[in-house]
């Protein structure tokens, strides 16, 4: 398969994450039951359009201060920030926050989704908190696990790590489409088979969905579109 474009992946924008995940049920049969979120997310604009992107990925604390005074758990961020300024764009950065009860402080917030839309991020999908509501970066979206006032002592503890977020493992440049309803995970191989299977998925619905709306629907004329959506290939 060739080197996938960024024409290839904002293509799938122009459908919703749960749209998505129901042409993956045809292109990759053995995902249906992993490879997404599966708890709630609290979303900062639901009116923003998917995403998509090459994940970043990184473990974040901020109950108590960082232990180290060197490394990756120092709370150093421009080692942090070279890795998300590295590698293709665009990019989703995935946030595993450790702390036992996580959410206790943000890392996402007014100053960071500026930083990271700079650097070529879309977006970002975490278990901890965010806050800064009115003043996040425009465009830049958020699926967080709770919304907090406080940033505490966040920090980088590690980055370049393979996460879990509500269920959803995520290994450095996955491919990860969100939206308000959560994220998935896009297998390569899925990007370019994505669009037929939508068509398909479209045109079957289209049965039910037509014989539903209409003022005599009954039974029958369920069963009748069943009939008919089985014959759609």
């Amino acid at each position: 398969m060739s080197e996938l474009t960024r024409d290839d992946l904002d293509a799938l924008t122009q459908w919703d994450t749960p749209t998505i995940c129901n042409a993956l049920e045809i292109t990759n049969p053995e995902r249906r039951g992993s490879g997404f979120t599966i708890e709630p997310l609290v979303c900062l604009d639901p009116g923003l359009k998917p995403i998509i992107g090459y994940a970043r990925t990184a473990m974040i604390r901020a109950a108590a201060p960082p232990a180290n005074t060197s490394g990756k758990g120092s709370g150093e961020r421009v080692p942090y920030y070279e890795y998300v300024a590295s590698g293709e764009e665009p990019k989703i950065i995935v946030i595993q926050d450790i702390d036992p009860k996580p959410g206790v402080g943000a890392f996402w917030g007014e100053v960071h989704t500026a930083v990271h839309k700079g650097l070529g991020a879309h977006g970002a999908i975490t278990n901890g908190s965010f806050r800064d509501l009115p003043d996040s970066a425009p465009g830049f979206q958020l699926l967080g696990g709770m919304v907090g006032p406080s940033h505490a002592h966040v920090h980088v503890v590690d980055f370049n790590v393979p996460v879990n977020v509500h269920g959803m493992a995520v290994q450095h440049d996955d491919i990860i489409h969100a939206d308000q309803h959560g994220a998935v995970i896009v297998p390569v191989d899925a990007v370019r088979r994505i669009p037929d299977a939508v068509d398909l998925i479209t045109r079957k619905e289209a049965k039910i969905l037509d014989a539903a709306r209409k003022p005599d629907f009954s039974i029958d004329t369920l069963k009748e579109a069943l009939s008919e959506m089985s014959e759609i290939h």
